[in-house]
């Protein structure tokens, strides 16, 4: 057999489970593993800095866009009833197509949910795109659905599309810079703050009519929904708010493991960033951080976050 006819053979097995899993439709109908609690709803709600009063007090609502909170499996993931879609992403694992980045979440909400309802969940595959040929690597287009109930209604649904890919082999490093694969979304919103980071300023949307400032940018303003905008040089210094440490899977052009953090700026929002020239062990919540801007090819510059002050390294 080919290379090409084993290729083809591959190709043919994923299409033939991935057509037998849809056919399923919908998995078991899962309970949540927590109701919906008023605590889990003031912690969600002072993570991501919305001080909407509906989230607070004795008659708090949740943040319909915290549902995915409420079926997450914790540390005890083992203990959840295997899915159909498991078998799917094994076959893809085994073939190769072991990295993994999301690509698209759509969100639809029937109704708000109040502390102590009790959710189930379940999920169904609805797609399975490929062989596609992408900036990463080759690989497969997965995209699923879950749909959330309360007294067995809908509340909330979910479309996820995710790329498994086969992450491209490493090869000898040449004169000319490669370009990085990992490329953001540049459009009308976030051009000037990319803009800022090729001429070494942290850019922070601001709103031309009541001056707030936002991150990530947006085309309204939360507070007074102005499409006015214009931005702040912030100082370029923070501290940790909150950390991750990735480990797997493989990120094309970044050796694992590196710590993402949250940093707050004093002027007031936080923005998402590597930490660099610091062990991911030794990051920590607190840590005063300032901005530094790495080249990583020729044309894209990423603010990441180093520790120290601006003045570390005068």
């Amino acid at each position: 057999m080919t290379g090409t006819q084993e290729a083809e053979g591959h190709e043919r097995a994923l299409r033939e489970l991935a057509d037998k899993i849809i056919a399923q439709g919908e998995g078991p109908r899962l309970l949540t593993p927590s109701p919906v609690d008023r605590t889990m709803i003031k912690h969600w709600a002072e993570a991501m800095g919305d001080a909407n009063p509906r989230y607070q007090g004795p008659d708090a609502i949740a943040p319909p866009a915290m549902i995915q909170v409420w079926s997450m499996d914790g540390l005890k993931r083992g203990d959840r009833p295997r899915l159909p879609l498991d078998d799917m992403f094994e076959a893809l694992d085994e073939r190769g197509f072991t990295g993994v980045v999301a690509t698209n979440c759509e969100h639809t909400y029937h109704r708000h949910l109040v502390p102590g309802e009790h959710l189930t969940s379940t999920t169904r595959m609805s797609d399975l795109s490929g062989l596609k040929k992408t900036a990463l690597g080759d690989g497969y287009f997965v995209t699923w659905n879950v749909t959330w109930y309360a007294q067995d209604k809908p509340v909330a649904e979910m479309i996820f599309r995710l790329l498994k890919f086969r992450p491209r082999e490493e090869r000898c490093p040449s004169e000319e810079r490669k370009p990085y694969p990992l490329r953001p979304a540049v459009n009308r919103d976030t051009a000037f703050f990319w803009e800022g980071a090729r001429s070494g300023e942290l850019r922070i949307q601001k709103c031309g009519d009541c001056g707030e400032l936002r991150h990530p940018p947006g085309p309204v303003c939360p507070s007074c929904r102005s499409t006015e905008r214009t931005y702040a040089v912030a100082a370029g210094t923070g501290t940790v708010y909150s950390y991750v440490v990735h480990h797997h899977p493989p990120v094309p052009g970044r050796e694992t493991p590196f710590a993402v953090a949250v940093v707050e700026l004093p002027e007031g929002v936080r923005i998402v960033g590597n930490v660099v020239d610091r062990a991911p062990a030794e990051v920590e919540i607190g840590m005063p951080v300032r901005v530094v801007f790495q080249a990583m090819d020729d044309e894209l510059i990423l603010p990441m976050w180093t520790p120290g002050s601006p003045d570390a390294n005068a």
